[in-house]
Formats: structure tokens, C-alpha cells, sequence
């Protein structure tokens, strides 16, 4: 990563003449187009940073509100494309946070927006998820080893005959009630691969994959906190049955779909084995694996998918402050980086 920076940092000044010129007769506004990247340039010269990545509000309210996160006293925070980058240190490790939205597309969009603009040295995601595993329980926290995107499918044709082109077939007739012969109008999905276009491989060739795996060397030092104490209470009338755990090593799903629906949540663990749902995660991991950055995801589970018994809402901010909590041991693993910036 280190050549790029260095490219980077030869075409900067470049850059900014480009800048400049390309919006002069256009834009009313160039110099604070010259401002933002000289900000930027700026920034990185302190870096590197840990990229955190999360999704909506109520994980967010229960991050800023875990954690000791101290802005940076020059600039501590950046607003590109309608998301607030904030910059800072938490437990002493230099950090870049933002909150890109809901789905696969703001997921994305913000990962390769933060990989592209900051000195980062890899990406922490985290958020909430629905239960897919019956073993796993409400308040528990995820740290998963892949994660596939469940929602690329192919809506086959009732009269095709299924071939071996997708990796898992949901046959639509097989849920009719009372249960018939199974045939039904909707036929049959396939759920089919990703292309994944990736620095390490070569030019406009994408490799056809399933699983997208998280950064081994970092699952190795999750693996520590999977002994660490989790809350198992909303307050003091609220709480769980049981003290909820840490697990590294499982697999989750995502895709653009709330699952709310305990048959479809039985064949999603049935059939891929997955543990956790949720509509980000695969997006930020792809991203970071086509750029070539480290990847961790840390998810809290805040239901069981299809039970209906509005526990999101009881319990989903503590779910989100137990992921907050391993967020934050996690980087307090994380060793502090003595290479040379390649933006100084």
C-alpha cells in the first residue's frame, strides 16, 4: 500500500492544479474545492487510522456513548457526499468514524469513500443483526469469519430445471399452506455468486465468490475477547434471561431484506450455515477485500428473525452497546502502527 501513497504523494501537487483549473470557469466555489483536499492531505500526515464503520443511529448513539472518543483539535470531522467523517483518537489509537446509512449501496459507497480519501490502515465494521443460529441468543455479539450476500438471486423460470449454476435453491412451493405438491407460480430462487474485482488479481477479470472472508490476523486477536463481560441488562426492570457471549468465527448474510420470517430465517442457517443477518456487512468486506485492507466485522444480535415479539426495539440498543464494547477492546488490541506515512 505503501507504493500508492508514494504515487499519491508525488501527484499531489498535480492533483491540486487539476483541481483548481477543471472547476475555475465552472464552479463559483473552486478554492473550497483546493481547501477540502489541502484538509485532507493535512489529515492523512497524521495518520494512520483506524477506519470504523457504522450503520444508523441507535448504533451510533450507543458507540459515542461507550466510548472515550476525543476529537481531533484541528479538524475533527470532514463532510463528503452528505456523511460526517469524524476524526479522532479512542484509547489512544488515532481513528476516522462515519455512519453510512442503511444497505448494501450506502455501505459500500461510504467504504470506498473513506478507503479512497483517508490514511487507513484497514476497517472495523459493527452494528446490530438479526439471530439466524437457534444456539446464539439476543445480546450476544458476533465476530464472523465470512459473509456471504444472500440477496444475488436468480428468479428461475417454474418450467427450468434446476442446473448447477447457483450455490442453493429455495423452492417457494415447498412453504405453500396446507402443504400441497409443492408447485407454485413463484417457482424456484437460485442464489448465485459475487464477482469480485480485487487489487491481487488480474485486470478486469473478476473471480466468482461465494464467502467473503474477514482478515485472518485480525479474527486471531478477537479471539482474546471472547471471555470479555457483556451487558445483560436494558436497566434495572429489563434484562435477559441469560449473560450474553462473544463468538468469533461464525458466518453471516446480508442482503438489501429485513428478515423478519422464521421459515426463511431456518433456510438461510439451513442452507448456508450463516449465524447472523443483516444488510451491510458483505457490502464493506467486499470492498475492503477488492482494495486490499484489513476487514473485521463485529455485529450484536438484537432479535431472532421471525419470532415477531418487537424485540428490536426492547433490546436493540443494548445490543448495540455490547458491540460498542467490543469495538472497543478490539482496537485497544489493535498494535499501534510504526510505518512510515506514505502522505507525510
Amino acid at each position: 500500500m505503501a507504493s500508492h501513497g508514494h504515487t499519491l504523494n508525488c501527484l499531489f501537487p498535480l492533483l491540486l492544479f487539476v483541481i483548481f483549473i477543471s472547476f475555475s470557469h465552472v464552479s463559483p466555489t473552486p478554492l473550497h474545492k483546493l481547501e477540502s483536499a489541502i484538509t485532507i492531505r493535512k489529515v492523512n500526515r497524521r495518520g494512520p487510522y483506524i477506519g470504523l464503520v457504522t450503520v444508523f443511529e441507535t448504533e451510533e448513539d450507543a458507540f459515542l456513548g461507550s466510548v472515550d472518543f476525543r476529537p481531533d483539535h484541528t479538524h475533527p470531522f470532514m463532510d463528503l457526499s452528505g456523511r460526517r467523517f469524524r476524526i479522532g483518537k479512542i484509547h489512544g489509537k488515532k481513528v476516522v468514524y462515519v455512519r453510512c446509512g442503511i444497505g448494501m449501496v450506502n455501505a459500500a459507497a461510504a467504504t470506498q469513500q473513506m478507503l479512497d480519501v483517508f490514511n487507513v490502515k484497514g476497517i472495523v465494521h459493527f452494528g446490530i443483526a438479526g439471530n439466524i443460529n437457534n444456539s446464539m441468543s439476543i445480546g450476544d455479539v458476533s465476530i464472523p469469519k465470512q459473509i456471504t450476500n444472500a440477496g444475488l438471486w436468480d428468479w428461475l423460470n417454474p418450467d427450468k430445471a434446476k442446473g448447477s449454476e447457483d450455490v442453493a435453491y429455495l423452492d417457494v412451493g415447498n412453504y405453500n399452506v396446507p402443504r400441497g405438491d409443492g408447485k407454485n407460480e413463484l417457482g424456484t430462487i437460485g442464489y448465485s455468486y459475487e464477482e469480485l474485482y480485487s487489487v491481487n488479481g488480474p485486470i478486469n477479470s473478476p473471480q466468482k465468490v461465494f464467502w467473503i472472508n474477514t482478515t485472518q490476523e485480525w479474527l486471531h486477536l478477537a479471539a482474546g475477547l471472547e471471555k470479555m463481560e457483556l451487558l445483560q441488562c436494558v436497566n434495572a426492570s429489563l434484562c435477559l434471561p441469560e449473560k450474553p457471549k462473544l463468538v468469533v468465527g461464525l458466518k453471516a448474510a446480508t442482503a438489501d431484506i429485513f428478515v423478519d420470517n422464521a421459515a426463511y430465517r431456518t433456510f438461510l442457517y439451513n442452507s448456508f450455515g450463516v449465524s447472523s443477518s443483516d444488510m451491510e456487512s458483505s457490502a464493506v468486506a467486499m470492498t475492503c477485500v477488492s482494495n486490499g485492507y484489513p476487514i473485521i466485522v463485529i455485529r450484536g444480535l438484537s432479535d431472532l428473525a421471525g419470532v415477531g415479539d418487537n424485540t428490536v426495539r426492547k433490546f436493540g440498543s443494548l445490543a448495540a452497546t455490547n458491540t460498542a464494547k467490543a469495538v472497543l477492546e478490539f482496537i485497544k488490541k489493535l498494535p499501534s502502527s510504526h510505518k512510515t506515512n506514505p502522505y507525510a
